[in-house]
């Protein structure tokens, strides 16, 4: 799974962020590819609390255990 990421808060305004099977994941600075887009969301991430727009998957509201300042679109892809 691909997370291609635009804004504020990541280590790079444009990243991607690739989850392998086995549960590790690693990021990259800018748009790697191939991507084939599953859903767009918007991640707001506000001290502990994240919100997250998808347009798959709806609304949902997590909480994290660290303090945070974000705010991201998204790509998810396989």
């Amino acid at each position: 799974m691909k997370f291609v990421e635009f804004g504020l808060g990541n280590t790079w305004f444009i990243r991607t962020e690739t989850e392998l099977n086995d549960g590790t994941e690693f990021e990259e600075k800018g748009i790697i590819g191939p991507i084939k887009i599953q859903s767009l969301y918007l991640r707001i991430w506000i001290g502990k609390t994240v919100f997250i727009l998808d347009s798959k998957e709806g609304f949902k509201k997590t909480k994290k255990n660290r303090n945070e300042i974000k705010f991201i679109f998204g790509i998810k892809s396989l």
